[in-house]
């Protein structure tokens, strides 16, 4: 892509026998958010991605949460990489890498994300509890692994301090937010050149 490029959009359907969802994205939005997914606390963490990032996302879900919320949550991870990849194409005149720190009252998160068609995932978020309210906060780590299988990213995510659990996630979500925000961000001076020795990412 070029720095000239207005929109960079996607829109993924993904189908199992355990879930059927569907994920649009348009990275150049307003960080508008839409989601209907059955899980409202990750729907709550899915919008702080769409504010934060200034990207618009849609997600509508259906998944088998009669069982639990395990294969909804890791799926729309997936498919919300696949859209992402789908959205960033051949990454030319990006910036590709993109970093946050986030404090909400006593916690503090700090991501680091790196476009470099290699997906690997570093979490390290000590949660103080098991769960908020419903739910099971060890899906998080199932969401982002997804997301950076699919998207072939390398995401570090650290929560540095924070003794509520929902502050933790929030500072999480939030920083993720604002570094994919500065990673996809088309730089002028890159402009039709990928960011790589590589010559491809």
């Amino acid at each position: 892509m070029s720095a000239e490029t207005t929109h960079r959009r996607a829109q993924v359907a993904r189908d199992t026998l355990e879930t059927q969802i569907r994920v649009t994205l348009d990275l150049d939005g307003t960080g508008q958010g839409s989601f209907r997914t059955g899980v409202p606390f990750l729907e709550h963490m899915l919008d702080q991605i769409a504010r934060h990032g200034l990207i618009d996302l849609q997600v509508e879900a259906e998944g088998d949460l009669h069982i639990d919320a395990h294969h909804t949550v890791e799926d729309i991870g997936i498919t919300f990489g696949q859209a992402l990849a789908q959205a960033l194409g051949d990454k030319r005149g990006i910036r590709r890498y993109g970093h946050a720190y986030v404090p909400l009252d006593e916690a503090l998160s700090r991501v680091v994300v790196d476009l470099s068609g290699r997906p690997g995932l570093t979490y390290a978020v000590p949660f103080t509890r098991a769960q908020v309210g419903a739910f099971e906060v060890d899906l998080f780590q199932e969401f982002f692994q997804g997301l950076v299988n699919h998207a072939a990213l390398t995401l570090h995510i650290d929560n540095l301090r924070g003794t509520n659990a929902h502050h933790q996630a929030e500072t999480m979500f939030k920083a993720f937010g604002r570094a994919l925000r500065m990673a996809v961000e088309p730089d002028p001076r890159m402009a039709g050149i990928t960011p790589s020795t590589k010559g491809a990412l």
